[in-house]
C-alpha cells in the first residue's frame, strides 16, 4: 500500500485545480458549485459502489473528491442512513447541514463586517 497522506494529498491537489477549472468555465457561481457538488457526489457514489481499491479510494474518493467538494462526503452519508433504514436520521443529517452551513455563511459574513 502507498503512503495513504501521499495519496489524499495527490487527489486533493488534482481536486482543488479540477474545481478551479469548473470555476473558470463556468460563469455563474450558484452554477459552478452546484456542478462541483452533484459531480463529486456522483464520483464519489460511484467509487464506494464498485470494489476498487483502498489506494484509489483514499486518491479519487478522500483526496480529489474531498478537494473537488465536500458535499460529496455529505450526500453518500444521507443516502447511506436512508438506504440503512434511518429516514429520520437522514432528513436530520441533511437539514442540519443545510441550516449549520447556511448559518456558518451567515455567520461568517457578520463577524467579518463588524471587524
Amino acid at each position: 500500500m502507498t503512503d495513504p497522506t501521499l495519496l489524499v494529498g495527490l487527489g486533493g491537489v488534482a481536486g482543488a485545480l479540477a474545481r478551479h477549472l469548473v470555476g473558470e468555465r463556468v460563469e455563474e457561481a450558484t452554477y459552478d458549485t452546484l456542478a462541483v457538488n452533484v459531480l463529486g457526489s456522483f464520483l464519489l457514489g460511484v467509487l464506494v459502489s464498485v470494489p476498487v481499491g483502498s489506494d484509489l479510494l483514499l486518491l479519487a474518493g478522500t483526496g480529489f473528491c474531498g478537494a473537488f467538494t465536500t458535499f460529496s462526503s455529505f450526500a453518500y452519508e444521507t443516502v447511506r442512513l436512508a438506504e440503512g433504514g434511518y429516514g429520520r436520521r437522514a432528513v436530520g443529517n441533511a437539514t442540519v447541514n443545510l441550516v449549520g452551513t447556511l448559518a456558518a455563511v451567515g455567520l461568517g459574513a457578520l463577524v467579518a463586517s463588524a471587524l
